[in-house]
C-alpha cells in the first residue's frame, strides 16, 4: 500500500533558508485569500506541504513499477575486445544519424541526475512528503539512464567509448538551471529579490519534464526500432507523471503567492534551456534534433509552454497585483517574440532540408 501523508506541518521541518531545524506550525493563508508579500522558502514549504503530500500519494497510486532489464534485447549482446570480442565500429549501429544524436543527448541528460537531485533537494526539503518525493523522483529518474545505456551498449547503437567520455565531461561540469536563469536575468541572482528558490525550481522542472517527455517520445519513433520505441515510451510516461506533480505544486503556489510565483514563471520561461545544454556535441546534436522533429521551437511553444500556461490559467487570472501583472505582460511579449522565431526557424529549416534533398538528387 502506498504511504499516506496526513496534513501535519512536520515537526523538524528543515529550513532551506536558514539551515536550522524548526518546530514552527503556522499558517499565512486561508482558502480564498493570498499573501501580498514575498514568502520565504520555509513559509512556502510549510504552506504547500499538504499539497505535496496529496500529490505524492497521487503519484504513487498512478506510477507503474517497471524493470530496466525487461526493455533490453540481451540476445543481441556480445563481448568487446577486452573480453575477447571486437570493439565498436560505425557499421555495427542500426540507428540513423538523427536517432544517434537524440539518443546520446537524451542519455547524457539523464546521466546528470546528481545535479538535478542536488538542486531539487536544496530547494525542497528532506523531511515529510517533500523528502519522500525527492527520493522517489530520483530513484525513478535513475532507471532512465540505466535502461538507455544498456540498450545502446547491447545493440552497439553508438560508440560506447565516446559515450563514456562525454558522460565524464558532462557530469563533471554539472548543470544548474538556476545559474542559467540568473545569467539571462542580468548576471545577478533573481532569487535574492524573491526570497524563494523553490518557486524557480518548481517552475523550471514543470516545463523541463514535459520537454523531456516530448524529446523521448519522438526519439523512440526516430529509432525505427520497436524495442527502442517501447523503451522510450515507458520513460516518457514517467516524465509525464513527474511533470504533473510539479505542475500541481506550481499551481498551488500561484494561488498562495500569485505575484511572487508569476515572476518566477516569467523568468524561467524567458531563460529556459534544456538541461543538456553545454554537453559535448550539444550544438550539432541539437540542430539535428530540431531539423528532424525530435524537439524544435514549435514543439517547445505549442507542446510544452502553452499547455502548461493554459493549465495554470495564466492569462485569465484576476488575482495578480502590479508585480504579477508586469510579469505576465513580460511573459506575453516573450511568447509573441517566440512565435516569430518559430516562423523564421521553420523557414530556414525548410530551405536547408530542400537544399540537402536537391544535393542527393544531383
Amino acid at each position: 500500500m502506498a504511504p499516506r501523508f496526513a496534513r501535519c506541518l512536520v515537526p523538524g521541518l528543515f529550513s532551506a533558508t536558514t539551515g536550522n531545524i524548526t518546530d514552527s506550525c503556522f499558517s499565512l493563508q486561508r482558502k480564498g485569500t493570498s499573501v501580498a508579500r514575498n514568502l520565504t522558502q520555509l513559509e512556502l514549504l510549510i504552506e504547500l506541504e499538504d499539497v505535496a503530500a496529496r500529490n505524492v500519494d497521487r503519484h504513487l497510486s498512478m506510477a507503474k513499477d517497471w524493470h530496466p532489464h525487461d526493455y533490453v534485447p540481451w540476445e543481441q549482446g556480445r563481448n568487446f575486445a577486452s573480453m575477447g570480442g571486437i570493439d565498436w565500429a560505425p557499421e555495427q549501429s542500426a540507428l540513423n544519424e538523427v536517432a544517434k544524436a537524440a539518443m546520446i543527448t537524451n542519455l547524457l541528460t539523464e546521466d546528470n541526475l546528481p545535479s538535478y537531485h542536488r538542486e531539487i533537494a536544496e530547494n525542497f526539503s528532506q523531511d515529510g512528503a517533500w523528502g519522500t518525493w525527492v527520493g522517489r523522483w530520483t530513484a525513478e529518474e535513475n532507471r532512465h539512464g540505466i535502461v538507455m545505456r544498456d540498450y545502446l551498449v547491447v545493440t552497439r547503437g553508438v560508440d560506447p567509448v565516446a559515450l563514456e567520455n562525454a558522460r565524464m565531461i558532462h557530469m563533471t561540469n554539472g548543470y544548474s538551471a538556476m545559474s542559467v536563469v540568473d545569467e539571462k536575468a542580468g548576471a545577478f541572482d533573481v532569487r535574492d529579490t524573491s526570497g524563494a528558490g523553490f518557486l524557480y525550481s518548481v517552475a523550471y522542472v514543470t516545463f523541463q519534464e514535459l520537454a523531456t517527455r516530448v524529446s523521448h517520445r519522438n526519439t523512440g519513433r526516430a529509432c525505427d526500432d520497436p524495442i527502442a520505441d517501447r523503451m522510450l515510451a515507458r520513460i516518457a510516461a514517467d516524465e509525464n507523471l513527474h511533470m504533473i506533480f510539479y505542475r500541481n505544486l506550481c499551481a498551488a503556489a500561484l494561488d498562495l503567492a500569485p505575484d511572487q510565483t508569476m515572476e518566477a514563471i516569467a523568468t524561467i520561461v524567458a531563460g529556459f534551456q534544456m538541461p543538456g545544454a553545454g554537453m559535448p556535441g550539444w550544438r550539432r546534436n541539437g540542430v539535428l534534433m530540431a531539423k528532424h522533429g525530435i524537439y524544435d521551437l514549435r514543439q517547445h511553444l505549442e507542446e510544452v509552454l502553452l499547455p502548461v500556461l493554459r493549465k495554470w490559467d495564466i492569462f485569465e487570472r484576476t488575482d495578480f497585483g502590479p508585480r504579477g501583472e508586469q510579469a505576465r505582460d513580460d511573459l506575453a511579449a516573450f511568447l509573441d517574440r517566440l512565435r516569430q522565431d518559430v516562423v523564421r526557424f521553420e523557414e530556414q529549416r525548410d530551405r536547408s532540408l530542400a537544399r540537402a534533398k536537391q544535393r542527393q538528387l544531383v
